[in-house]
């Protein structure tokens, strides 16, 4: 079944399409309060966009209303509120202080986010994948508007530029890398499981609570290098057992 019946478009297509437009909406917000200085908010928009972004897809899936559209809508979407609104955020934050040099990472950035999301949509079928090849675009939005948000809220990281401006090349790479990281999105959790995983979400959430800033950067920055830490330890043991196998 297809969007139209009778000539007319179905509301249940219109709905997931909605939640896409909303994403790409606080996208542009967030990049007008970035112009602005208003960092705070726009690392804001950026996580809004993330909540948004999520629900469209699942919607769509779960009213059976995915269409060539839908996901064409979602990739554009995606590059406004993922690709464009966190470079603005970083270079009208820390960026623009290293002239050509702070240009260009937020260039590329964009660039490369665009090249990740066109590899996700060619390989990628209809089904949900269980992991992703290299960090997904929205993951590395939130990153950067988590580290930004930190920036600004110690005094002390604003010594510390360089270490932000490196972990954005480093982002903007791991994008179009070959890294695997996890998708988290089909958990099959046995019942034994189930209360530890209830146990530890309460803790977590317990923390985001107390401390919003510090643990979602905590939370984001260590999925980003558990990939990095995962694929080092791959290599480290198929050369161990090379080299043993050879020995």
């Amino acid at each position: 079944m297809g969007p139209y019946k009778d000539g007319k478009l179905q509301l249940s297509y219109v709905i997931p399409n909605l939640f896409t437009a909303a994403s790409a909406f606080l996208g542009v917000i967030g990049i007008l309060a970035s112009s602005k200085g208003n960092f705070e908010k726009a690392a804001i928009y950026i996580i809004l966009s993330l909540f948004f972004d999520g629900l469209d897809g699942r919607i769509a899936r779960m009213t059976k209303t995915t269409s060539k559209f839908g996901a064409e809508f979602d990739s554009l979407s995606d590059i406004v509120a993922f690709g464009v609104a966190p470079a603005m955020l970083f270079y009208f934050s820390i960026g623009h202080q290293y002239g050509r040099f702070g240009a260009l990472l937020a260039a590329l950035y964009v660039v490369f986010g665009a090249i990740r999301l066109a590899r996700f949509n060619v390989t990628t079928s209809t089904s949900e994948p269980s992991v992703f090849i290299g960090v997904p675009i929205p993951t590395a939005a939130v990153i950067t508007a988590m580290w930004i948000l930190i920036y600004q809220k110690y005094p002390y990281m604003l010594k510390l530029e360089w270490m932000i401006l490196l972990g954005q090349a480093i982002i903007s790479f791991l994008m179009v890398s070959n890294i695997r990281y996890p998708s988290f999105k089909n958990i099959d959790l046995k019942k034994s499981q189930r209360i530890k995983v209830f146990v530890t979400l309460t803790l977590v959430f317990s923390l985001i609570y107390l401390y919003p800033i510090e643990t979602g950067t905590l939370f984001v920055t260590g999925y980003l290098l558990y990939g990095v830490g995962r694929e080092c330890y791959i290599f480290c043991v198929a050369k161990w057992k090379k080299n043993k196998y050879n020995g």
